[in-house]
């Protein structure tokens, strides 16, 4: 069972951090915001706090290595994969306004 959370947590962690920064930015768009409360900086946060869940995924799978060869390769693959896939996907957020 162990095996099976080392190969499903990086891309759940990544599945779980873009869809929460998204769903800030539609909230941030929609008058359930608050007005005072600026968007930019919260979601800046909410793209760091997904990079660093990221970096701990890769890290718990590169310092508790399997004793299967197999899984401990892809579950490299996929750490990495998922830190990639989190910065690029979430990068938007940076760079774009947040209501368009």
């Amino acid at each position: 069972m162990i095996e099976i959370l080392r190969l499903s947590l990086p891309i759940t962690v990544w599945l779980t951090g873009f869809s929460a920064v998204y769903a800030l930015q539609g909230l941030s768009c929609s008058r359930h915001w608050p007005a005072d409360l600026e968007a930019r900086p919260v979601l800046l946060a909410a793209w760091a706090i997904a990079i660093v869940l990221q970096l701990i995924a890769l890290i718990a799978v590169l310092y508790a290595p399997s004793p299967a060869r197999f899984v401990q390769t892809t579950a490299t693959a996929l750490a990495s994969t998922a830190l990639v896939a989190a910065l690029w996907t979430i990068m938007p957020v940076l760079a774009a306004s947040a209501c368009l």
